[in-house]
């Protein structure tokens, strides 16, 4: 019997996706997302911000290097997996990423004549407000492509 190992986190791409593909040639994506969390303290509206590694896997790593880009927001469903090794030094290290079996992409905010950086401060704007004034089931992401690893086909990606 498997444990429960499952997640599911919203926030803004760091840097542009990362792909290369194994030796075998399974395609892999990595990139790291930021994740707000505001609360309040004393009165005060505090931030507190995450960052998390992220890798996909075969078609759905195709699609994430097509359209991830620094800056844009992004939910991913998925499982947490721990790497464990020893360095040149022999001391033992470990690293905790999330592995994504679904991905959905907030929709550009850029307007036509806009550049890519005033487009980026758009988003991180709508980004930074918060969900719960976005409406019930209204987290912003109900018209932006969808992918999961369980789909045989990319084009199922839905609009």
């Amino acid at each position: 019997m498997n444990n429960l190992n499952s997640i599911l986190i919203e926030g803004n791409m760091v840097r542009d996706p990362l792909f290369r593909s194994t030796p075998k040639g399974i395609p892999v994506c990595n990139f790291s997302i930021a994740s707000n969390r505001y609360f309040r303290q004393d009165s005060n509206l505090e931030k507190e911000v995450g960052f998390f590694d992220v890798e996909a896997w075969g078609k759905l790593a195709d699609a994430c290097a097509s359209y991830g880009r620094k800056g844009r927001g992004v939910r991913v469903v998925g499982r947490l997996k721990q790497d464990r090794w020893t360095g040149n030094d022999g001391k033992n290290h470990t690293r905790v990423a999330i592995v994504a079996e679904h991905l959905e992409y907030r929709p550009d905010f850029k307007k036509a004549g806009e550049t890519a950086s005033e487009a980026e401060s758009v988003a991180e704007e709508a980004a930074a407000a918060p969900y719960s004034a976005i409406g019930e089931g209204q987290g912003g992401f109900s018209s932006v492509p969808s992918m999961s690893m369980d789909t045989e086909e990319v084009s199922a990606i839905s609009f």
